[in-house]
């Protein structure tokens, strides 16, 4: 192990700040409507899994950045409280932070994301925190930040022999030197399917584990494909369900858990975070899974 005695988690990615309004009516072009509730949340995929891998008592250090305004000050102050490592997220300031503008109608969403500050997380700005991956025994990375930082980063983790998790999202076409370079990667069904279309399937199976939303969990261990289902939960909001998946996925190979285990971990995680509302707010602590999985006299 490096340093901590849980092992420590470096997650490189996006941090958001979600603005959310309710309306009756999605406005026409040139239209004004009234809208309901106006929420503020915290967001950001790479933020999201931040919080789901500390959550689950892991050392986790975040490589981000954020803008010289209120709201990435708001952020700072709330990944500390959830015991994030914020040393490594750089301020910008000629940035604004990354927000996504969230339209909620019907039961739909309509969502622009300006990515802001998460464009400056560059290949000069990992550099100056190469240290944290090195003593790193996990590097989680998404898609939401330029993808030649995405692979500069995993060519750092494979330059120090640290294992990398990927989550493919919002999906872009992968680099052979991405697929050939990360440990595990982690789509959802739609994600695969996009995969497929462009990458030799057969060949990279084994580091393949699918989040299949109401349907649980595959991956291939050796070369038997493992069906993991899902839990029968009163359902309260899917949003940040994947962000938990894999912040907890990468906190329990960091503990050292075997892939099956930490799979099965993270796919209760998973569960539970969808009986709560909103994405960082519904995520499980540890003891909170344990508990979970101990009820259901699940062994792993």
């Amino acid at each position: 192990m490096k340093q901590n005695k849980n092992g420590n988690v470096c997650v490189v990615g996006s941090i958001n700040m979600d603005l959310t309004v309710a309306t009756n009516k999605i406005p026409a072009q040139g239209e004004t409507v009234l809208g309901g509730e106006f929420v503020t949340n915290y967001g950001g995929k790479g933020a999201n899994q931040a919080v789901a891998a500390s959550r689950m008592g892991t050392h986790v250090h975040m490589i981000g950045a954020v803008g010289a305004d209120a709201f990435g000050a708001d952020i700072l102050t709330h990944l500390q409280a959830e015991g994030v490592e914020t040393n490594n997220i750089e301020t910008i300031h000629n940035q604004a932070t990354g927000i996504a503008n969230i339209t909620l109608s019907e039961g739909d969403n309509r969502i622009i994301v300006a990515s802001g500050a998460n464009l400056s997380v560059t290949p000069a700005l990992i550099n100056r925190h190469e240290q944290i991956i090195k003593q790193s025994n996990t590097v989680l990375l998404q898609l939401e930040i330029p993808l030649e930082t995405v692979i500069h980063t995993i060519e750092l983790a494979n330059k120090y022999d640290v294992p990398v998790v990927l989550n493919p999202a919002p999906y872009q076409s992968l680099p052979e030197k991405v697929i050939a370079g990360a440990t595990y990667i982690t789509p959802n069904a739609l994600e695969l399917e996009a995969m497929q279309q462009n990458i030799e399937y057969e060949a990279i199976k084994h580091k393949i584990i699918v989040t299949r939303g109401s349907k649980g969990v595959e991956y291939y261990e050796g070369a038997q494909l493992q069906d993991i289902p899902s839990y029968p939960l009163e359902v309260q909001d899917t949003t940040g369900a994947g962000d938990t998946f894999n912040g907890v996925l990468a906190a329990m190979l960091t503990k050292q858990e075997q892939i099956a285990s930490a799979i099965h971990i993270a796919n209760a995680a998973a569960g539970l975070s969808i009986t709560k509302m909103g994405a960082q707010s519904g995520m499980p602590t540890y003891n909170e899974v344990q508990r979970f999985i101990q009820e259901r006299e699940i062994y792993l």
